[in-house]
Parts: C-alpha cells; structure tokens; sequence
C-alpha cells in the first residue's frame, strides 16, 4: 500500500521572521554611484576606508602614487590626533585658570588674617580641585603669635631652600612622601604636590605654600606661572592683613 504524497504547499518561515536581505551586486553599486556622483563629497569617511587601484601590477613595480596617498593619509590621522590633543590640553588650562582666578577673588574679599588663613587651607582645596592646601613658616625675627594658629605649619629654618633648592621658587613633585611636616593629617592622602616659596618681607618670614592631590595632578613640565600667580596674592594679602592688625588692637584698647 503506498503512502499519499504530502500535498501541503511551499514552506513558509516562522511568524516573525523576515526573509534575508540579498547583498547588493557590484553592479547595482555602480549603478547607485552613477545616480548620486556626489554621494562621496556626502559621505567623506567612506572614500577614506576605501582602497583605491594601483596604478601598476606585478613583481619589483612600486606604486608610488599608492605609497604617497597612503603616507598622506597616515599624517592626516597623526595631525587630527594631535589636533585632539592641543583641545584637550587647552580646556583643561581653561578650567586651570577659571578655577585659579576664582580662587584668589575668594582670597580678596577677606581682611581678617584668620580668615585669610581659612580660605586657603579650606576653601582652596574645593576651589583648586586638590584635595590639601598648607601654609607653613620658617622662624620669624621676632616672634609673631600670629605665626602660630594651628592651621600654619612651623618649619625648621633651612627647610623651605631644603625642598626647593637655594635658587627655585617652585617645584612639583609626581611622587611626594611627607611625614606630616607640610600636610600635616592629610599628608597621606598626597601623591603629588606642587611646593612654591613665599619670600619674606618685612610682615612676613620666608614661607611656603603647599598643594597636595592625591592623584598625578602635579607633574615637572608643568607650566608654574599661575602657581606663582597664586602664591604672590596669598602674600599681599597677609601683608595687608598685618598691617592693619597693629591699628585695630590699639584702637580698641588691646
């Protein structure tokens, strides 16, 4: 007894499933190309992953047409990346210099010398975007009980020509290890620093002022001119402090 044929018709796929796109043919490319001849002037990042003819085939023939668009082409990816390079490093000076400049206008509006004193070690650190700021002295002349507010660090005499060298007024450090004598509590939160020398004047004896980040933020090469820019208004405003706490302490009788 034979079995019937199937008589069911086509298969069919699965609900859902749609039939695979065929690729397009090298002729219906051309052909779209031909339609749209300004489709690369569009599309310029195509002709660039496109791989053009030699001019010549075969063994010992150099195409040098092909070895110079190729070169080209090379320097144009090392240009875009320096490109990239010189607008990064150029926002993050931007944001350098903003964060500085804002740092000092909150240093202006203080006059007391305790205030002045809690901007830069409180303050900076959130306005710099570091994580410890310290102002430390070495041994004035005379001693000054200003001086001596637990928030400055008293410093061996000799020490700040110790960590800078007799003849520089900054140094950054990539890997700073301190014992507690310039960051105090937070010195173990630092690993890099930036150390810029305050010059003594006849207010103030010779000092220091100190940046700590517990990142590489501080490296050698680094441009130091917004450091000192920093630095030099830290000491006209304890100067100018100074000098007006000798008028205020007679004036009220202390």
């Amino acid at each position: 007894m034979t079995q019937p044929k199937d008589q069911s018709g086509p298969t069919t796929k699965a609900d859902g499933e749609n039939p695979a796109t065929p690729g397009l043919s090298d002729d219906q490319v051309a052909d779209y190309l031909l339609r749209h001849p300004d489709f690369l002037t569009r599309h310029p990042d195509v002709l660039e992953e496109l791989a053009p003819p030699a001019r010549w085939s075969g063994d010992g023939v150099v195409d040098m047409q092909q070895y110079m668009i190729n070169r080209n082409r090379s320097e144009m990816d090392e240009l875009r990346d320096c490109a990239q390079d010189v607008i990064e490093t150029s926002r993050s000076n931007m944001s350098t210099q903003t964060r500085s400049h804002g740092a000092v206008l909150a240093l202006l509006a203080t006059r007391q010398w305790e205030d002045i004193v809690h901007v830069v070690t409180h303050d900076w650190p959130l306005l710099l975007d570091v994580d410890v700021v310290s102002l430390g002295f070495e041994p004035p002349a005379q001693p000054d009980p200003n001086l001596a507010i637990g928030e400055l660090r008293a410093l061996a005499a000799g020490t700040i020509d110790q960590l800078l060298g007799a003849d520089q007024d900054v140094r950054l450090l990539r890997e700073m290890h301190d014992d507690g004598t310039l960051f105090g509590s937070g010195a173990g939160l630092v690993r890099s620093a930036a150390l810029i020398r305050m010059r003594p004047s006849m207010a103030l004896p010779s000092g220091l002022l100190a940046l700590g980040a517990r990142g590489t933020t501080f490296h050698p090469g680094q441009g130091t001119e917004l450091l000192g820019f920093l630095c030099r208004a830290v000491e006209a405003c304890m100067a100018r402090a100074l000098e007006v706490l000798p008028a205020a302490q007679s004036e009220f009788g202390d």
